[in-house]
């Protein structure tokens, strides 16, 4: 298997954990996408990926899976013994709720609040965005306020259990990381108040896939 991704980014860095956690990382061969010079918006990457998202994971018989849910789904089943996306219909249930709210109240406004409020990837990328990109500075300072919002919730969730989706760590823990290390990437300081959230991160960071990928 082939990782088309970015080390160090936030998106590549969920499946990166997600290998880790199942032991696969020895099994994948990395390919490095130059996302600062838009290679992720031309061919051949196109080809693999239309959304000219990363990362993308190109199994053997050449199919291309993006989409990180997707990717982790795949990965997670491969020796049928899932434990980040869950065992029983409950639990799958209840891990793709967060997994959702990890990526609508946390990734996606964070995105775009770095897309359309700052710099974001430079100005090889102004080329690919739509004409009003420039003016939505405002509408993308409203969404920094969303995140932070979402940040407070996932701060009250951890306040009554261990991890995002319940008592074991998942795919929506590895979201929620991602999402706060997005908001490193964007300058989007976690509330000092958030202090559940805070204890559940260092918790998490300290685990051997996490600490592990690069």
């Amino acid at each position: 298997m082939k990782i088309h991704d970015v080390p160090g980014f936030p998106n590549p860095l969920r499946i990166r954990i997600a290998l880790a956690e199942k032991g696969l990382a020895d099994r994948v061969q990395f390919v490095p996408v130059d996302l600062p010079g838009a290679e992720n918006r031309q061919e051949p990457f196109l080809a693999r990926n239309p959304t000219g998202t990363v990362p993308v994971l190109e199994l053997d018989d050449g199919l291309h899976l993006a989409e990180c849910t997707a990717i982790t789904e795949y990965l997670d089943n491969l020796d049928g013994d899932p434990v980040l996306t869950g065992r029983t219909a409950r639990e799958k249930g209840v891990i793709h709720m967060m997994q959702k709210r990890a990526e609508s109240e946390l990734i996606e406004p964070i995105g775009d609040y770095f897309h359309h409020a700052t710099p974001g990837l430079g100005p090889t990328h102004q080329a690919y965005k739509s004409p009003d990109w420039a003016g939505r500075g405002e509408w993308g300072l409203r969404r920094r306020e969303k995140a932070v919002a979402g940040m407070r919730y996932f701060d009250q969730v951890l306040r009554d259990q261990p991890y995002v989706a319940g008592q074991a760590f998942s795919m929506a823990d590895i979201t929620v990381l991602e999402g706060l290390v997005f908001a490193g990437f964007a300058r989007i300081p976690v509330p000092d108040d958030c202090t559940a959230l805070a204890a559940w991160r260092a918790r998490v960071e300290d685990r051997p896939s996490v600490k592990a990928p690069a």
